[in-house]
């Protein structure tokens, strides 16, 4: 999914609450200024050299970014900037600074926070590494407003926990985050200059925006998103009901954990819980429900049944390999015997010289993944943006529990 594709779907819940977002305490005599500078963009597309493609290379074709987000290689790039811009820092007092202001960004980068959420914390009773959880809402921001926890990386914690033991910021780290936000704007549009962006790709809203963004890039359930990054009014799907808060927050931990190893192979990935278990002499059809809504059905056998020991209500994970994944052009349900059917739209086309890859969106923004012989994608005649049926039968879906 391009960054449009997923900022397309991701504004609804964060990218269009722009009044919301204006009306923040954050930003001090200067916000007005500042939030027109933010939203004013140039309609750009961000490609720096190291992500084109070279002659040679499989080709991809997708919708052109158009949106101030960046994406992941992008953000990772505005991250080694702010390392390399402490590391330089000779100065104990320079250096203290900068810290402050590269755990600021570490926050807003991988929590999705506001800014004004993340100078309201106290770290030493907000930030939990041990759970690898920060909890926003707590102290310091406006009275009616949820407390949400937001599950972080192990990395992320370890390194937050460093600096809760840092003998510099050890004697202020009750008001770490005591900064001027403005002084914080400041930095993240000098990064983001540094970089080759435009400073406003790197504003702490901006930020977010790249960070919800990348979440659903990366297939987690857009209630959670929303849950995640405390969107007062979520796009709550009818499955919603059926997952309670402690359930969601798994689901975040697990998508966090994904994200942050690499664990697998699999680009289709469903979590969800099991609705109904139907078992005959030797296998078992298991049916389950995501909570994004869609309804995922696996064949196993009885003993892998008892050896998960899953029953109706577990929290399961399947994942269906690409080359099992089949397309069928056109927008009427196809009549055929794969039990799991979905419609969305062509989101991306990688081209190789064999094989064709096609990233497929959803309508709640899930992405699927298909590859098939270059061949069968030029028969079909499968272009970006045509719709399609995205099938795959019982059989193929492997399922694991944590």
């Amino acid at each position: 999914m391009s960054c449009q594709e997923s900022f397309g779907c991701f504004a609804k819940t964060i990218g269009c609450a722009k009044k919301r977002e204006g009306s923040e305490n954050d930003a001090g005599n200067d916000h007005g200024r500042i939030q027109k500078t933010e939203y004013r963009l140039q309609q750009v597309t961000i490609m720096p050299h190291s992500i084109r493609n070279q002659p040679g290379q499989a080709s991809n074709i997708s919708a052109k970014n158009e949106t101030n987000c960046l994406n992941t290689l992008q953000l990772s790039q505005l991250e080694q900037s702010f390392r390399k811009w402490v590391e330089r820092s000779l100065r104990s007092d320079v250096s203290l600074s900068r810290k402050r202001i590269l755990l600021i960004f570490l926050l807003i980068r991988y929590t999705g926070a506001r800014l004004n959420e993340v100078l309201a914390l106290n770290p030493l009773q907000d930030i939990d590494p041990d759970r690898q959880v920060v909890c926003f809402g707590k102290t310091g921001t406006e009275k009616g407003r949820k407390i949400r926890e937001v599950q972080i990386s192990e990395s992320l914690s370890t390194e937050l926990r460093a600096a809760l033991g840092d003998p510099l910021l050890k004697p202020s780290s009750s008001h770490w985050f005591k900064v001027d936000p403005g002084h914080v704007r400041r930095k993240f549009y000098e990064r983001a200059a540094s970089c080759g962006f435009l400073p406003a790709h790197g504003a702490p809203d901006a930020i977010r925006k790249s960070r919800g963004t990348e979440l659903i890039q990366n297939n987690m359930p857009l209630p959670v998103v929303q849950r995640m990054l405390g969107h007062s009014t979520p796009n709550l799907a009818a499955s919603y009901v059926e997952f309670s808060d402690e359930d969601i927050q798994h689901a975040s931990r697990f998508f966090i954990e994904k994200e942050s190893l690499r664990k697998t192979s699999a680009r289709n990935i469903f979590f969800g819980k099991i609705r109904a278990i139907q078992s005959g002499d030797i296998q078992s059809k298991i049916d389950m429900i995501t909570i994004s809504g869609a309804s995922v059905t696996t064949v196993i056998t009885n003993d892998s049944l008892v050896r998960l020991g899953l029953r109706i209500g577990s929290l399961i994970t399947a994942e269906v390999k690409a080359p099992w994944v089949l397309l069928k052009k056109g927008g009427n349900e196809p009549d055929c015997t794969a039990e799991n059917r979905f419609q969305g739209t062509i989101s991306r086309i990688t081209k190789g010289k064999i094989m064709t890859e096609y990233a497929v969106r959803l309508e709640e923004g899930t992405e699927l993944c298909s590859v098939i012989t270059r061949e069968s994608g030029e028969r079909l005649g499968l272009r970006n943006g045509d719709p399609v049926w995205v099938l795959f039968n019982c059989f193929s879906v492997v399922l694991h529990r944590d």
